[in-house]
């Protein structure tokens, strides 16, 4: 082998090829259901109540989302604008979002959540043509709001035409938040579902006759990819809990309903646990992990508890789930798995150039990459300062062997972990800073028991204030997800030498009660 050759193969770069190019024209609701047409009677979603459910078929599914394509055409809407989605956790949102994106308008789903003013700052950066609204999900005022009654009445109009175009073209956008503390809107092409077919053997391991159970509700992305929109892609039958199930009864329906695969964020897996030390799943392949780090512990919990495998992912709002374990390709003990089949990865240095092969540097996805973001709206240069030459820097660490297996080593920024949500810290204490008691507001991710994790504010003022007083202060400021579950008041905060706040510093500052 020659010199050169030698010394690229000992760089943290993953490429074994780009995935084949999407086709054009192109139309993400489309490819969703493309096979509603050979499938029509197949049952394309159950919704699991604890002795039945609610079946939609593949036929019913496209008539739904069609229909509601040419009702919010005929509603004046036009190809190309947004409308933001305050929708809750039932159907009814993954068929205005196809339905939406069938037509041509570019939905933009978000948290039931977020609150009132929270929603405000979207409406004045989005100027939403229009919102999708349940009357029960908090919302700024705009001057065209579409009801649930008039979504559902659209359902049965004629199906509207697939809005065909380039497959590089604006689809639809969802906000996370930055380590400035303002969450970004994050703009996608519709180019993006067909980067999601790297998941299906990398991560998935899916098949046609699979019955995927995902445990999340209708209206988080995670639970709309994963457990909705790539199930549907192949023809296999989605599972979803109806609304308010408990997490304890949830083994009972997956073994009901014969679920053959299971996702979920880890806290659900860890309270499955908690409740049911033994699972009698007879169905069920193995389950699929994201939305944070899965702890050794938990994973080997989980096979002695049911007999199969977790397989767990690693992606972010700003590009699809990438780098994953799989039946196919378990991971070694510690590591995420690896790039998946397509995808073009590098651990990057300070330079910008990838690190020898077992160095630690930030986890980097390929500018080509048909999962990564056109950019934030109304934000370019913020795209521009995450980009190091073709690489776009996703702000994790990590550490690649020479199999391309990658080890997670954390955060390079103080983001926290809710429940799979990404929150900044600056937007948590943004919030409690304008309390007229508090002088400085910290928040962090504090471990209070073994696999558990949750925010913890930590403040100065001049005496202790009620945690009640403050839980209900943050309440009307922040999505329930992004809420501190606890308080503590502090003498003095950390204080680097920059007289910066040293957040990595505050959850020793944590006395855990248990």
């Amino acid at each position: 082998m020659r010199e050169g050759a030698v010394a690229k193969a000992m760089l943290s770069v993953f490429d074994h090829g780009a995935p084949p190019p999407c086709p054009a024209p192109f139309n993400l609701a489309a490819f969703v259901l493309r096979h509603a047409g050979d499938l029509p009677d197949k049952v394309a979603l159950s919704i699991l109540r604890p002795a039945a459910s609610d079946d939609w078929t593949y036929g019913a599914l496209e008539q739904a989302v069609r229909g509601t394509g040419t009702g919010l055409l005929q509603a004046g809407l036009k190809p190309g604008q947004i409308v933001l989605m305050r929708l809750g956790n039932t159907v009814e949102f993954p068929i205005a979002y196809l339905g939406a994106i069938a037509a041509g308008l570019v939905p933009v789903p978000t948290s039931s959540q977020l609150t009132a003013p929270e929603t405000a700052k979207m409406i004045a950066e989005l100027d939403p043509a229009a919102i999708l609204r349940d009357p029960a999900v908090a919302c700024a005022d705009h001057p065209l709001q579409i009801d649930l009654d008039a979504l559902d009445a659209m359902r049965s109009l004629p199906p509207c035409d697939w809005a065909m175009g380039d497959p590089d073209r604006m689809a639809y956008v969802i906000y996370t938040s930055g380590t400035s503390g303002k969450p970004r809107a994050v703009a996608h092409a519709h180019r993006a579902i067909w980067a999601r077919q790297m998941m299906i053997d990398g991560w998935y391991g899916l098949k046609p006759d699979d019955r995927l159970c995902h445990a999340g509700a209708f209206n988080w992305t995670y639970t709309l990819g994963t457990g909705l929109m790539d199930p549907w892609a192949i023809g296999a039958t989605a599972l979803i809990p109806e609304p308010g199930t408990d997490i304890t009864n949830l083994p009972h329906r997956l073994r009901h309903h014969r679920a053959t695969i299971f996702a979920a964020a880890p806290g659900v897996y860890r309270k499955f646990l908690q409740d049911h030390p033994n699972l009698h799943l007879p169905d069920l392949r193995h389950g699929l992990c994201a939305g944070e780090k899965l702890s050794t512990h938990l994973h080997e919990q989980w096979s002695a508890a049911t007999g199969t495998e977790l397989h767990e992912a690693y992606g972010m709002s700003e590009c699809s789930t990438f780098i994953s374990s799989s039946p196919s390709k378990p991971a070694r003990s510690e590591a995420l798995g690896q790039p998946q089949p397509g995808r073009r990865v590098a651990i990057l240095g300070p330079d910008g150039a990838p690190v020898v092969q077992g160095d630690e540097g930030t986890i980097a996805v390929h500018r080509d990459d048909p999962g990564l973001m056109l950019g934030y709206l109304n934000a370019p240069d913020e795209f521009a300062a995450r980009m190091q030459g073709d690489w776009f820097l996703t702000g994790d660490q990590g550490a690649m062997t020479v199999d391309g297996q990658i080890f997670y080593l954390g955060r390079d920024d103080d983001m926290m972990n809710a429940g799979g949500y990404r929150v900044s810290p600056v937007e948590v204490e943004s919030a409690l800073a304008t309390h007229p008691g508090i002088t400085q507001a910290g928040a962090a991710e504090v471990e209070i028991k073994r696999d558990t994790r949750v925010i913890v504010a930590f403040y100065t003022g001049p005496a202790e204030l009620d945690a009640a007083e403050l839980q209900a202060y943050v309440g009307d400021r922040l999505a329930r997800y992004k809420q501190p579950r606890a308080f503590v008041h502090l003498d003095a905060m950390p204080i680097g030498g920059n007289g910066k706040l040293l957040r990595r510093a505050l959850p020793a500052y944590f006395k855990s009660e248990s």
